[in-house]
Formats: structure tokens, C-alpha cells, sequence
């Protein structure tokens, strides 16, 4: 027999573990609403045409490619066969893809729907993403992004409401020991026309982007591999080694990048930003040279958030992107986006013990089933129960006590209500709190009054 299982990198999850992951969403979707922003979705797939030439090559060979429907190979040029090409061939086979992230198809949406939206317009989205990537811990090639975008406006008051989003989602989840890593791709670019080498800014950042990963010797090796002198390398050993407060930190590449014009003005709008963001009371917000974000579309300020231990990798990411969608014919429309890993940030609240205990309690009341008449007049009373926004049901068949019970408890019931024959006749049910073990006969009013209490 073949093994049945879901494919790598994918899982399932149990009613338990749905209640935990419903917990993350809620309390990023109440605080999406809180900020302001609108819910939106997109499609599963899209063009490819949407999707490549905006992750970079990396991202690029990540996508999900979908096969077109049919006989797929039947207009397929004989040479691109036999040449065994794949990205040649993909062209003739495939049309269409997985989203890869949900910014890239946002961005496609308000292109397409320009003209009939208000601006700024601030959107989320809580949808599932794929990436063919090499499965392991909180590496995932099916996972759920939870996305926020302000697109319309320039202002910086739009990152700032962007790192109070992110701080107010991580307190409510009560996750501490968090750090919003922050910089900015002007700064990058500023690093890059330091060195001489501004023709070199997609190999400089692809391999910082690569930091936490190899190290700071492998990046260098890797950017040796692309034709960076020894005297570029030097220079660029600069950002490995900078430290103190933010403020000593920017003044530091103040002095750095004095001679370019696009990186002082980088430095300069995350100074502006941490004016407000000091005066609102975060204190999460650390500013990190090194952080680079591979994804080609960022043109301003970039996020990141790290888990300061080290126990999982970023549980989000996000950044201000200028053109994106000038691609899709819509020009001057700049946009800032930030997106939270809901899937990361599950597996580091499992790993800490931080899902509330209620999250279990699927059911408030079970009825006992005794008998037919039993049952039929359970019915009436879950009937007023769940009109009261009570959880109740009935157990199906007349089976043991013992097998009641324990399903009770397997679904968490706060209480079981049994209608025996001589509680039909004085109309009452007793109810057993399964927490205490106390056990008494009360009115159906007085169950509801109970249960709610």
C-alpha cells in the first residue's frame, strides 16, 4: 500500500490546533479593523505574467507553476523537448501559478481597480501563499500570510502606523521578546554607490539578505564571486560590526554615507520615523543596517520581525514599494506593506505555552441521551440554548454513560444536562459542572443563567 500523507512542507490541522490558529487570526484581524483597514482577497493562482520578474531570480524559481489544462505538450515546439529547457519550456506548458506572496496580486487588484477606489486605501488579507521551498522548521511550502498595505499616500506617517499595527498585534498575542527590525533600501543603495559598486546593488543585497543564514564570511565569499574587490569588501566590513542605540547607530551612517546624496536621505526618513515612534511608546523598533529583504519591489523603509532568541526565523516582514504597481500600467501610486507569518507565530506560541486554556472548550453544554423522549425534549431545550449564543448539543444515540461522559470531555464541556424521567416530569434538568463535579436540578432559565454566569 502506497504511504497516504499531505505533500512536504505542508501539514493539517486538528480541531485543536484550528482553534489555536483561529486565536492568531482573530486578534490580527480585530486589530487590522482597528487601524482601518478593509478586508480584501485574491485569487489562489495568477498569471505568471503577475508573478515573475517581482521576487528577483530566487523567487522566481520558487513559484508554483500550474500546468496548463489539456494536452499541454501537444503546441509544444519539438526542439524546447528535446533540449530539455525547463525554463524555456514553462512558457508553452504553463500560464498560470500560486501566489507566492499576497503584496504582488494586491498590487494587480489596484491597477485594475484604480479608478473606483478611495486613496489612501488600506487594505488586509489573511489567505494562504505557496513557495517551493526545502521544507524544514518554520519553513513551510503551504503557509498563511496576514497582510496590511496603505497604498496611495507617501507619507511616513504610514510606516509609523504600520509599527504600531505590528506592536499592538504581538502585545494582544502576549508575545514577548520580539524585535521589529527596521531599515531602509535607500540606505542600501547609498552603501552600494559608497563602495563603487551602485551597478552591483542587487548581488550586495541578495547577499546580506543571506546574513543570518551563512554569515558574515559567506557573504563575503559570495560577493567576492560577483567581483567585489578586496578594497570594496573592506569598506562593506563596516555595517557588520555597528552597534550602540539607533540614534548612535544612524549617526554612524551618517558619516558612513556622507558622500550619497540617496543614502542620507534614507537615514533621514528613518529618523522621522523613529521621532514618532519614540514619542508613541514603542520600544521594539531596532534599526539594523543588514537587513536587506531580497524581494526586488522595495524602495523605502523595510521591516522584519525577529524573534530575539533565535528560536525561529522572521514571523513577518514588510516594506515601502514605489512602483509596484507602475508594472501593471498604473504610474505614481506608491504603497507600504507589512505581513505577519500566522504559521511561524503559531509554532512559537505552541513552543511557549501562550494559546489562552478556554481555547479547548468546544461545547458549553452536552445533553445526556437516555432515551427517544429524552431526546426529543433535549432538542427544544438546545433549541433556547443556542438562541441565547449558547454552545449545546445532543449525544446522537442512547449509548452507555461512560461513552457520553468521555466524549464530553474529549470536546471540552463545561457542563452535561441530562433529562432523566423524573426531571421531565417536574421540569427540570440537572446539570453537572465538569470542572467542579457539583451536580443539581435547575429550571431551563436558570441553566442559561448558569452557563453564562
Amino acid at each position: 500500500m502506497s504511504k497516504v500523507g499531505t505533500p512536504k512542507g505542508t501539514r493539517d490541522f486538528s480541531p485543536a490546533e484550528m482553534v489555536k490558529r483561529n486565536y492568531i487570526f482573530s486578534t490580527i484581524r480585530a486589530s487590522f479593523e482597528k487601524f482601518g483597514f478593509m478586508p480584501l482577497e485574491t485569487p489562489a493562482m495568477e498569471n505568471l505574467s503577475v508573478l515573475t520578474g517581482k521576487y528577483g531570480e530566487e523567487g522566481d524559481r520558487l513559484l508554483f507553476k500550474i500546468l496548463n489544462s489539456g494536452d499541454y505538450l501537444d503546441k509544444t515546439p519539438e526542439n524546447l523537448l528535446n533540449e530539455k529547457n525547463s525554463r524555456a519550456l514553462t512558457k508553452h506548458i504553463s500560464e498560470k501559478g500560486l501566489k507566492y506572496d499576497l503584496t504582488v496580486p494586491f498590487a494587480r487588484f489596484v491597477a485594475t481597480n484604480h479608478g473606483t477606489l478611495s486613496f489612501p486605501f488600506k487594505r488586509y488579507q489573511i489567505q494562504p501563499v505557496w513557495r517551493a521551498d526545502r521544507p524544514q522548521k518554520g519553513r513551510y511550502r503551504e503557509f498563511f500570510q496576514c497582510d496590511a498595505d496603505i497604498v496611495g499616500k507617501e507619507s511616513l506617517l504610514c510606516e509609523v502606523d504600520l509599527i504600531q499595527l505590528y506592536d499592538d498585534v504581538f502585545k494582544n498575542l502576549k508575545l514577548d521578546g520580539i524585535s521589529i527590525v527596521i531599515n531602509n533600501r535607500k540606505i542600501l543603495t547609498g552603501i552600494a554607490e559608497t563602495l563603487g559598486a551602485k551597478d552591483k546593488m542587487v548581488d550586495m543585497t541578495m547577499a546580506i539578505d543571506k546574513l543570518d543564514k551563512i554569515g558574515k564570511d559567506k557573504v563575503l565569499d559570495e560577493l567576492r564571486n560577483k567581483s567585489f574587490t578586496e578594497d570594496q569588501l573592506s569598506k562593506l566590513s563596516f555595517i557588520f560590526t555597528l552597534s550602540g542605540s539607533n540614534v548612535e547607530k544612524l549617526n554612524a551612517m551618517k558619516e558612513y554615507l556622507k558622500d550619497s546624496e540617496t543614502g542620507l536621505f534614507g537615514i533621514t526618513e528613518l529618523e522621522t520615523i523613529f521621532k514618532h515612534t519614540d514619542k508613541l511608546g514603542v520600544e521594539v523598533l531596532d534599526f539594523d543596517v543588514t537587513l536587506a529583504r531580497g524581494l526586488d519591489y522595495y524602495t523605502g523603509a523595510i521591516f522584519e520581525i525577529k524573534v530575539l532568541d533565535g528560536s525561529m526565523g522572521s514571523l513577518g516582514g514588510g516594506g515601502r514599494y514605489d512602483n509596484l504597481t507602475e508594472i501593471f500600467g498604473v504610474k505614481n501610486l506608491s504603497g507600504v506593506g507589512i505581513s505577519f507569518g500566522a504559521d511561524r507565530i503559531y509554532d512559537v506560541m505552541t513552543d511557549r505555552n501562550l494559546f489562552p486554556d478556554n481555547l479547548q472548550k468546544f461545547l458549553d453544554v452536552l445533553f445526556i441521551n437516555f432515551d427517544d423522549d429524552c431526546a426529543s425534549e433535549a432538542l427544544s431545550h438546545i433549541k433556547n440554548l443556542r438562541h441565547a449564543d449558547i454552545k449545546a448539543e445532543l449525544f446522537p444515540e442512547s449509548d452507555k454513560m461512560k461513552k457520553q461522559m468521555k466524549y464530553a470531555n474529549d470536546k471540552g464541556a463545561r457542563f452535561v444536562a441530562m433529562l432523566g424521567e423524573d426531571e421531565r416530569q417536574k421540569g427540570l434538568i440537572t446539570v453537572k459542572n465538569m470542572q467542579t463535579g457539583e451536580q443539581k436540578s435547575v429550571s431551563p432559565s436558570e441553566l442559561i443563567a448558569i452557563v453564562k454566569a
